[in-house]
């Protein structure tokens, strides 16, 4: 299934593309004002839910062809309301896909500046951030070196899902607590996260 995941991502014909550093936010301003913004439409935050529920807190990947479905319906579809945040989304996962495929090292300047957008814009819209944002913000971060920044991205996360399988892996990580240690190993032993890090 990841397979079809990156090449759903690879694929999919964006309007628009954005994978360096300071074309995020010019490409997602351009986006954003022919977009529709209602905060009472949550069709674009549950999809982030979903697509964080059945790739990141799921024990094994359980992306459907009907969430990749979903995704493209959306995606294409330009009376959807938010798409702004849907699509810089996807170019996000569509930067990590073609650098992962390709073998290369993801821009880690491109990846936080489309985060900490993401962020921002999802709080103003939605008045919370979605888990899988405080995720691949850390990672961002991890990967450009910011150590500190990254353990609070994940802390910030974690006091809003405490339950996040994978924001309690980078808290590991990070602190190497064993109560935590525990948790992991004695409720999330089979979750992919908890068995690619090794922790026993």
């Amino acid at each position: 299934m990841k397979k079809l995941i990156y090449t759903f991502f690879f694929c999919i014909a964006l309007n628009v593309s954005a994978q360096s550093a300071g074309q995020a936010t010019s490409v997602f301003q351009k986006i954003k004002e022919v977009t529709k913004i209602d905060k009472n439409d949550r069709a674009v935050y549950d999809l982030l839910d979903e697509f964080y529920n059945k790739n990141l807190q799921a024990e094994k990947d359980e992306m459907t062809a009907e969430t990749v479905q979903r995704i493209e319906k959306l995606a294409s579809n330009p009376d959807t309301k938010n798409l702004h945040i849907l699509m810089l989304f996807l170019m996000y996962q569509q930067h990590i896909s073609r650098t992962s495929m390709a073998g290369k090292t993801p821009d880690t300047d491109f990846q936080i500046e489309a985060m900490t957008l993401l962020e921002k814009e999802t709080q103003e819209i939605y008045g919370k951030v979605p888990a899988i944002i405080y995720i691949y913000k850390a990672e961002a971060l991890d990967g450009a070196g910011k150590k500190n920044e990254a353990k609070a991205a994940v802390d910030q996360g974690l006091k809003v899902y405490p339950d996040s399988v994978p924001l309690k892996v980078y808290s590991y990580l990070n602190t190497k607590d064993e109560v935590l240690k525990n948790d992991l190993v004695k409720n999330h032993t089979n979750h992919w996260m908890v068995q690619q890090f090794g922790i026993k």
